[in-house]
């Protein structure tokens, strides 16, 4: 700058001073701004970074299998492929001016490789998500079709389209234990039944799982599942046996039919463990396809529907006199020729009779003798031993809508209220609650907790709990149990009302109820409507199996004995062959048999599946045996609907058995062949045409 002018040199570093003065401005702004970023709050834009370079993801663990007592599974969850989109991936690049179009047209397409409607498509995709449920639960054909879609090698491929897996829940029985089982929702919680008591045990732990993800939100990798445990939920073994408890269903849903009733239930029960082996309820449903039944066919009668008893609390009435020591096993009571006023209201008796003994008042089923008994021992002994019994309170099953009943407290009763409750009016139980205290009778006395959930296991086969047995309280001494066990095999004996339900080679103790209903609108019991019952066990002298049926306003026929006591025997039977449980006087095969013969838990395993009806086999001329002179000639029926048919039948001491549905075909034996009453008829309907 020497050669310069010296005014012009001065100009010039005024302006190198001002344009380094700036520099050095603007180099601390930068700094300050970086101070800012990197340091102050440093900790706030790493974790805005993290967020947009990170994925979190929530890994939900397949749903526990739920088992029978056996290990057979009864409610699995399997993957099937669902259908999402990313609206933002689908639509990127194309402009305002040809998205109409492209909305249309990609709608379209995959409304019709989906059986959807393209307007609620366009509408999903219009609303541009990264995800978005196209269709849950596609068919193979349906992924099939989106595959194509979506491969970049076609033409005009779309993107954004994903396949994703998702658990289902299948039930492989169908209907049987469906309102026990319950249901689950698509979005994998249980709706009902033990899938929602048990939610938190089949579902298990819902863990994050975090990873890195493209500018597309893609994700390129994870840091993987921390905990081996989130990958599966907990299995459920109950203490359902799954062959008696078909079992139960078929003879439950076959004496409905015959009987017409509006619905049933049927509850088995290990008496000393207090175990469910069968718990079923009709009518029912079938959980995989729940959206198609009803509020009412997925309800487990067993536990909610609460009815009048009628002549079964006559047991626990002779438990109660027995034990209070008003009576003796060997004492009379007068029953007053079949009527006997208590306050103003006359108590009728079916059987007419004068003086007999407590046993005989099971065996016939007298009111009267049952009142009679209620009345010398007390209000207070009676309520007291009823409660014992667990009438009144609910099970302690866990279950939830378990209902606990009515027992109005003493100080409610007046004396022809009291004298009801004797045999079984102004008091309300569930089939559940008879099955436990009847269950107890077998059990010398001891009221057993009801177990449905035998343990609990992790996805990995280790145990989480067991239900151990429980007992909740002695209702009744072991003394009094046995005697009146003694008592109730006089029902299914002689002249007792539940010969029915007596199981062949075994001594059986029951005891029948035909409860009359109450009409809601006049608060006046009906003459038309029942509640037909049966509680016991088998074998009398060391019980295996307790059972409780019940049968709500059967129309053919409504007496105890005769409708619900042949499902008695049969599921009794039917579960004593199961269970191995071999009859009196059976004598051991000799060993050159064994595996020649064929093996009867095989045949009764055989006899749980389900099987198509075959026309029995007509036995020859020669095998007939002759008539007595108590044999009568068998009525036609053909062409009658099935209710008339079996009425007719019926009142002819015949026991008829249909087959199909609509009018009758044909009947075997055909009409006009001399059989001895209690003789089986076989019906073959069909529908008109």
């Amino acid at each position: 700058m020497r050669n310069l002018d010296p005014s012009r040199a001065k100009w010039i570093r005024v302006r190198m001073g001002i344009l380094c003065g700036l520099l050095g401005i603007g180099l601390g702004a930068i700094v300050s701004a970086a101070w800012g970023i990197q340091v102050e709050s440093g900790d706030e834009w790493r974790e805005l970074a993290e967020k947009q370079r990170q994925r979190r993801l929530h890994v939900t663990p397949k749903r526990g299998t739920v088992y029978d007592r056996n290990g057979t599974p009864m409610a699995v969850s399997v993957e099937v492929p669902s259908i999402s989109v990313d609206a933002v991936e689908m639509l990127r690049g194309i402009d305002d001016r040809r998205l109409p179009a492209a909305l249309d047209d990609a709608s379209q397409r995959i409304a019709t490789a989906l059986s959807l409607d393209p307007a609620q498509v366009r509408e999903k995709l219009a609303r541009r998500r990264r995800f978005t449920w196209l269709k849950r639960r596609a068919t193979a054909a349906e992924v099939a079709s989106i595959r194509a879609m979506s491969d970049p090698k076609q033409p005009r491929p779309l993107l954004g389209l994903q396949i994703e897996g998702e658990g289902r829940r299948y039930f492989p029985n169908r209907e049987l234990a469906g309102p026990l089982l319950g249901f689950v929702s698509p979005d994998g919680e249980g709706k009902d039944g033990l899938e929602l008591q048990l939610n938190d045990d089949l579902r298990g732990h819902i863990e994050e799982v975090r990873g890195l993800r493209d500018r597309s939100g893609r994700l390129l990798f994870s840091e993987g599942i921390q905990n081996e445990k989130s990958l599966a939920g907990h299995n459920v073994y109950l203490t359902i046996d799954q062959g008696i408890q078909y079992v139960a269903e078929q003879e439950l849903d076959a004496a409905m039919r015959t009987y017409e009733a509006s619905s049933g239930s049927v509850v088995v029960v290990e008496p000393t463990t207090g175990e469910l082996l069968a718990l079923a309820s009709m009518p029912t449903h079938n959980p995989n396809d729940v959206e198609h039944s009803d509020v009412a066919s997925r309800r487990n009668r067993a536990i909610t529907d609460q009815f009048e008893p009628g002549s079964t609390m006559k047991a626990f009435t002779m438990a109660a006199a027995l034990a209070a020591r008003v009576t003796t096993p060997t004492q009379s009571i007068y029953c007053e020729e079949g009527n006997m006023a208590v306050d103003n209201v006359i108590i009728h008796d079916t059987h007419v009779a004068g003086w007999i003994s407590p046993t005989q008042v099971l065996a016939i089923s007298s009111n009267i003798g049952a009142a009679k008994l209620g009345l010398a021992m007390g209000e207070q002994r009676l309520y007291e031993t009823l409660q014992r019994f667990g009438f009144g309170e609910r099970t302690g099953l866990g279950v939830a809508g378990e209902s606990p009943g009515i027992l109005w407290a003493p100080k409610k009763w007046a004396k022809i209220t009291f004298s009801n409750i004797a045999f079984g009016q102004g008091i309300s139980v569930t089939t559940l609650q008879l099955a436990m205290a009847i269950g107890a009778i077998a059990n010398r006395g001891r009221l057993m907790s009801p177990i449905l959930v035998r343990k609990v296991t992790d996805g990995i086969g280790n145990l989480v709990h067991e239900t151990p047995a429980t007992v909740r309280r002695e209702a009744v001494s072991p003394n009094v149990a046995q005697m009146v066990a003694e008592m109730l095999v006089a029902v299914t004996e002689g002249e007792g009302t539940g010969v029915e339900a007596a199981v062949p080679g075994f001594r059986t103790a029951g005891k029948t109820a035909t409860a009359q209903k109450i009409d809601p609108a006049t608060g006046k019991y009906t003459a038309d409507r029942f509640t037909a019952s049966f509680i016991g066990f088998v074998p009398a002298e060391s019980p295996r199996v307790v059972i409780a049926v019940v049968l709500d306003e059967p129309m053919i026929t409504h007496a105890g004995g005769s409708v619900a006591a042949p499902v008695f025997r049969r599921v009794a039977e039917m579960s004593l062959r199961y269970m191995g449980v071999t009859p009196r006087g059976a004598s051991p095969a000799p060993i050159g048999t064994v595996g020649k013969e064929v093996d009867p838990a095989r045949q009764a395993y055989d006899v749980f599946k389900p099987q198509p009806a075959v026309a029995p086999v007509v036995p020859a001329a020669s095998a007939q045996l002759p008539p007595t002179a108590t044999a009568r000639a068998t009525s036609d029926v053909s062409g009658l609907t099935a209710s008339a048919a079996l009425r007719t039948l019926l009142e002819q001491g015949f026991v008829p058995q249909i087959h199909g549905s609509g009018k009758v075909s044909r009947q075997h034996p055909p009409a006009g062949t001399l059989l001895e009453p209690g003789s089986t008829i076989q019906l073959f309907l069909e529908p008109s045409s």
